[in-house]
């Protein structure tokens, strides 16, 4: 993951126990990326390692840290399959990851890490600002599944080529896997609407792409 975003954070959690830093490290995203950071101080830190080391969250972890940089023209795609896979596993109701060997071996520069925070769209640093925690459906363990295999759609929307089909149900699902962090109901359940919004719009603008293909090819024919 590289990107020339500049974004200076702060350590923020440290072997579970919370610094004083973490008040001044703002919003919920940057608090997350650096507890990350924190937990991993050499150059590169790899999938594998993430999945490991933060239990019941690193599924939402994972997701939200692969999915911020779609935000960003042309990256989507690449991160598709993780996406996917991890997706899947959620819905089937395993607890932590299970990457396999070709994606956990994958590696995210610690210093491109710590820009992901500033990759943030205006509108999702606005959707922090409500982040607290707040029990309630999806937390729940049915609300992780059912998280899962949303995210497992999204994934085929940002695998599948088509104009405009990535941004809106990855930024629904951002703002869904920033609530499951935070254990947020409310915010988790607007994500929720927000991804089905996208993966309708996305679904609607593919469809109509094959439409045109297959017309395309009939005239051609």
């Amino acid at each position: 993951m590289d990107g020339n975003i500049e974004a200076p954070m702060t350590a923020v959690m440290l072997h579970g126990q919370e610094t004083p830093e973490a008040h001044q490290a703002g919003a919920p995203i940057s608090r997350i990326v650096a507890e990350v950071a924190a937990r991993f101080p050499g150059e590169r830190i790899t999938l594998g390692d993430m999945a490991g080391a933060f239990g019941d969250r690193a599924f939402a972890l994972l997701i939200l840290l692969l999915l911020l940089p779609s935000l960003l023209p042309g990256m989507a795609s690449v991160f598709g399959l993780p996406v996917l896979i991890l997706g899947v596993q959620m819905g089937l109701g395993l607890r932590q990851p299970k990457l396999p060997r070709f994606i956990a071996r994958q590696s995210i520069k610690r210093e491109d890490l710590l820009r992901l925070a500033g990759a943030s769209s205006k509108w999702l640093r606005k959707v922090e600002r409500y982040v607290k925690p707040r029990p309630g459906f999806f937390t729940s363990a049915a609300g992780d599944r059912l998280f899962g295999w949303v995210t497992a759609y999204v994934a085929l929307m940002l695998i599948l080529p088509g104009p405009g089909t990535n941004g809106p149900p990855a930024f629904g699902n951002i703002v869904m896997a920033l609530g499951l962090i935070e254990h947020d109901n409310k915010v988790t359940a607007w994500g929720f609407a927000l991804t089905i919004g996208g993966c309708i719009f996305a679904s609607v603008v593919l469809g109509m792409v094959c439409w045109l293909g297959v017309k395309a090819l009939g005239w051609l024919l």
